[in-house]
């Protein structure tokens, strides 16, 4: 059975690759805005992430006004802002101010991240091959590397004030909320709201989550759509689609359920050269996992030369096997099955090469084999 073909959108680090600078990523990413818009996908969002060399997407909201400034159509957003470290009026401060200058076109993405707790580990289990065939790996464990890394610690005291206490998410969401639709009452009786576009041309708010955690149950709750992580935490995107099916709410802003699911992807003219293209994952991923941070993204032979453990191994398997590497044929049908097996009403597509050229090729070859 063929799956629906539902929207697809694009979630883009703004990655910096070998011998390369930072200013070249930024070009490549507003060269790829326009790329894909043209080629017809939905959204384009920028993640949030800090002090990586090889990622330089640290601030979406000044990505997002540099990506709107060189498109037309194309929703834009972020994937996601990271609460943990935010209050909640400079989030809607920023994002009111992106939708009075692209109306309608904005996108909201919450998460937890930076300085919030984390999520309860998940259950401990074997791989499992889900009825439509798609790939659920183990639950990552090692977060003793990455979390007690002096890199780490370094990214926590910089971006958290000292006796800084975490606002209950929920509640940070709502104030958002009010904030952008000029609800927001103080204890004192005053009503606040900030600058943003007219009603229906305000940002969309949505939740990312990696569980069935608190982000699946606010956005379940609040009745707003949700973001699912199958290319970080492949092993709970079930788990968190079913909390959020199971607490939704109707609301004001969406009626139904609305689930997209991120995946990470690399698409060529065949399975093999698709497979040399993405040679640089694995270390990629490392380089996350062990504390040191991104490094800039290596060439195919670059990553040849890299010399790996089996524990090293362990450590990136389950990012490693449920990445999407192949021609165009094989991409869709395991995005086909990916969409069965969540349900999802929409893909988030996230690819990194080394070469621009090849980044940029993979999404048109995408689309073109996705149809509209």
């Amino acid at each position: 059975m063929t799956a629906r073909r539902v929207p697809l959108s694009v979630l883009d680090l703004v990655p910096v690759t070998s011998g390369t600078s930072p200013g070249d990523a930024l070009g490549d990413t507003l060269n790829l805005v326009r790329n894909v818009e043209a080629a017809g996908y939905h959204r384009y969002w920028f993640a949030e992430h800090h002090f990586n060399d090889g990622v330089i997407g640290s601030a979406p909201a000044l990505l997002i006004a540099l990506a709107g400034a060189v498109s037309s159509r194309i929703r834009l957003g972020s994937g996601a802002v990271q609460l943990g470290h935010r209050t909640a009026l400079s989030v809607a401060e920023e994002f009111g101010l992106l939708s009075i200058a692209f109306p309608g076109r904005i996108d909201l993405g919450l998460g937890r991240s930076g300085g919030a707790s984390p999520a309860a580990p998940a259950p401990e289990r074997t791989s499992y091959t889900t009825p439509e065939g798609l790939l659920i790996p183990p639950a990552f464990t090692r977060w003793d590397r990455l979390l007690g890394s002096p890199r780490f610690t370094a990214y926590r005291d910089l971006l958290v004030w000292p006796g800084a206490e975490n606002v209950d998410y929920d509640e940070q969401v709502g104030t958002v909320i009010d904030l952008l639709t000029g609800k927001h009452t103080t204890d004192g009786g005053v009503d606040l709201a900030v600058p943003a576009a007219p009603v229906g041309q305000e940002p969309q708010v949505w939740i990312l989550g990696s569980g069935a955690g608190v982000s699946a149950t606010t956005a379940g709750r609040r009745g707003l759509p949700f973001a699912a992580n199958y290319h970080v935490a492949p092993s709970s995107v079930l788990e968190a689609v079913r909390a959020y099916r199971e607490s939704f709410v109707p609301s004001p802003r969406s009626e139904k359920p609305w689930v997209q699911v991120s995946v990470d992807v690399v698409v060529a003219d065949s399975d093999s050269a698709a497979r040399t293209l993405a040679a640089g994952y694995a270390p990629w991923v490392h380089s996350i996992r062990s504390g040191q941070g991104a490094i800039n993204y290596p060439t195919p032979a670059e990553a040849a030369e890299f010399r790996t453990t089996a524990e090293d191994r362990e450590l990136v398997a389950d990012r490693v096997d449920t990445q999407f590497v192949g021609s165009p044929k094989t991409v869709v049908e395991k995005l086909e099955v990916l969409q069965r097996a969540t349900g999802a009403e929409e893909l988030l597509i996230t690819t990194i090469t080394h070469d621009h050229t090849d980044r940029v090729r993979s999404y048109d070859l995408l689309a073109q084999a996705w149809g509209p």
